[in-house]
């Protein structure tokens, strides 16, 4: 499988039978949605989008973990992020997320946005903004209308971990296996047999209440967090994450 890189080097394109696979690679923040790699990745989905060779796109990572969440450090652009996820949402290709480590944040909303996702059993996952004084606001756009509610308040409000079983059974993946490239294959290749036409309007099908969720809340969301990323509380979380202290309400 040929792969390539933009000047960034922060998400590698490679194809094979149909199929590109965009690697997330940004190990100085182990694959923080910085506005750096939000762009990258933005362009490489349109790239893909447009190849008539592809047939699905698969977003993996390197290292041990899928995606950090935002960074903190180099934040994106609520509108971006927003832009992002919808752009997965609606892209006319299947998109496959390939979930082989640790996921916060901001990273369960790729997964969300994605069609398909399986994740390795050791894989895990936890909603952790309550703990630096935000809110998963704008990752809710493709998540609140897949998920659980029951599931999802608890895990919302408090940050807690959880494993790759229980994030099937709320329907944040797919599927959890022992072997994420073994139990890949049938989707794959069930991808690969499909007419691109037909895969194009079943997605549309699958996607109709997701993309409403943006065009009904993306504007408000996006507000709510801007207004609690700028909060005293915000700072606090934030710094005392950097500094990996607990903040200052911690009991």
């Amino acid at each position: 499988m040929a792969t390539e890189r933009l000047a960034e080097n922060l998400v590698h394109y490679g194809h094979a039978r149909g199929v590109t696979t965009l690697t997330l690679d940004s190990p100085a923040n182990r694959n923080a949605l910085s506005s750096a790699l939000v762009g990258e990745l933005a362009a490489r989905l349109g790239r893909a989008e447009k190849d008539g060779d592809v047939r699905a796109v698969v977003v993996t990572h390197s290292g041990t973990t899928f995606c950090a969440g935002a960074d903190l450090r180099d934040p994106p652009d609520p509108d971006a992020l927003v832009g992002l996820l919808r752009q997965i949402v609606a892209l006319r290709k299947p998109v496959v997320a390939r979930v082989d480590g640790h996921v916060r944040a901001g990273g369960l909303g790729l997964l969300g946005a994605c069609d398909i996702a399986v994740a390795s059993a050791g894989s895990s996952f936890a909603f952790t903004e309550v703990r630096i004084g935000v809110a998963p606001a704008v990752i809710s756009l493709p998540l609140l209308p897949r998920l659980d509610p029951r599931a999802v308040a608890r895990y919302y409000l408090t940050g807690e971990r959880f494993d790759a079983a229980e994030a099937a059974r709320i329907g944040l993946v797919t599927a959890a296996a022992d072997e994420v490239d073994v139990a890949l294959e049938p989707v794959l290749d069930g991808l690969r047999r499909a007419s691109p036409q037909a895969l194009e309007e079943t997605k549309q099908l699958l996607t109709v209440k997701v993309l409403e969720a943006f065009d009904r809340d993306a504007e408000p969301l996006t507000a709510l967090s801007a207004r609690l990323f700028a909060t005293d509380a915000a700072r606090e979380g934030m710094t005392a994450f950097l500094e990996r202290r607990d903040p200052a309400w911690v009991l």
